[in-house]
């Protein structure tokens, strides 16, 4: 009686424990990735990745043209010239995991972002293009982009 007792514990700690199965990234985000960094052509603009975090205020990730996204840097946009797409719309945070082209520059300045208790470089937009609305995944799996999701560790790919 006591071991059944014992089992029924164990599995009710275990059942609470499930989550949702991980949706990972896929050879097939891998090899979109690829593709559209390898059709990157050089310019004055940036790739940029909305990533939004309920928790958070910092925009997403932004690289150059034809680098990977593990060399991209998680940004504070000065909206100064020019809203983020999603303020634009009043609709904060719509276009978490869109890709941009984005026109700007980086001041050289870090803005403290007080809940990660994190200084990040301060990216001044002049526009935003949106290049898709569905890209690859660039992180291991899609909790990542969860907006409730606390993760804010940088792209693996």
């Amino acid at each position: 009686m006591q071991r059944l007792l014992l089992l029924s514990c164990f599995l009710i700690l275990l059942l609470t424990g499930c989550e949702a199965p991980l949706v990972l990234q896929s050879p097939q985000d891998k090899a979109a990735i690829n593709a559209a960094i390898s059709g990157e052509k050089p310019g004055d603009y940036f790739i940029g990745r909305r990533f939004y975090k309920v928790d958070y205020k910092m925009w997403g990730w932004v690289k150059n043209p034809g680098e990977s996204w593990k060399q991209s840097r998680l940004v504070m946009l000065n909206e100064q010239k020019k809203l983020a797409p999603d303020r634009e719309r009043n609709n904060v945070g719509s276009d978490n995991n869109y890709e941009y082209r984005l026109i700007g520059h980086f001041s050289g300045e870090k803005v403290y972002e007080p809940a990660s208790d994190t200084f990040y470089p301060e990216f001044i937009l002049s526009s935003a293009t949106v290049i898709s609305t569905n890209p690859p995944l660039i992180f291991p799996d899609k909790r990542w982009i969860n907006p409730s999701v606390r993760l804010i560790n940088p792209p693996q790919y």
